[in-house]
């Protein structure tokens, strides 16, 4: 029987041929992909966001457990539409345009997918355009941009305002280095979140 917990524990190493492993064994075996999701990868990866949090990992270690998790969920995916699971949302994330840094929101998609969301990564240097496009076609319940530069801050003004004329209906939620809760108040922004896993929550509250 393919044992959820050393699933789990191979995501928190970052041991990313057991977490393959593991999870093919427990597809082969005929259990169910929503309980691997949430017992193996997300239970292993809600872990490593707390220890993130409590800065007992730092991203390097972050970056190693969601390349083992994203291994497994190569495997996984496939299995989860097959079987009609729903993901909790949709959540379009991009680094807003002007600025091509992308690892910052790149451990933020990979812990929303960690945490059972459908995640539409459009890249770097958004435009405000693209977001709303991406939300229009996904049917996403969130937006998430991110900056890291100051310099660029202000295309999230742009975006949440492209949002509210597209009459979208989704949630915005902004993040990075330059980014504070005052900022995302100013622009009307619906979160704001300084880490990846703090961004985990807020989506999760932005769509209850």
């Amino acid at each position: 029987m393919a044992d959820l917990q050393a699933l789990a524990d191979a995501i928190i190493g970052g041991d990313q041929s057991t977490a393959v492993n593991v999870t093919k064994e427990a597809i082969e075996e005929g259990m169910g992909p929503d309980e691997v999701l949430n017992n193996g990868l997300v239970a292993g990866m809600a872990v490593v966001g707390r220890k993130f949090k409590n800065n007992e990992v730092y991203i390097p270690e972050v970056l190693i457990a969601a390349r083992a998790m994203k291994g497994a969920m190569e495997l996984l995916e496939p299995e989860l539409v097959k079987s009609g699971v729903e993901p909790k949302g949709t959540v379009v994330i991009g680094t807003v345009q002007g600025d091509l840094h992308d690892i910052g929101k790149n451990l933020v998609a990979m812990m929303l997918k960690g945490a059972g969301f459908n995640v539409v990564d459009l890249g770097v240097d958004c435009s405000p355009d693209k977001y709303v496009q991406a939300a229009k076609e996904s049917g996403a319940e969130i937006v998430a941009m991110s900056a890291l530069l100051t310099t660029t801050m202000p295309a999230m003004e742009k975006g949440v305002k492209a949002m509210k004329d597209a009459g979208l209906d989704c949630k915005v939620m902004i993040g990075g280095a330059p980014v504070t809760q005052g900022f995302a108040d100013k622009i009307g922004a619906d979160g704001y979140s300084e880490d990846a896993a703090s961004a985990v929550d807020l989506a999760e509250e932005l769509i209850a």
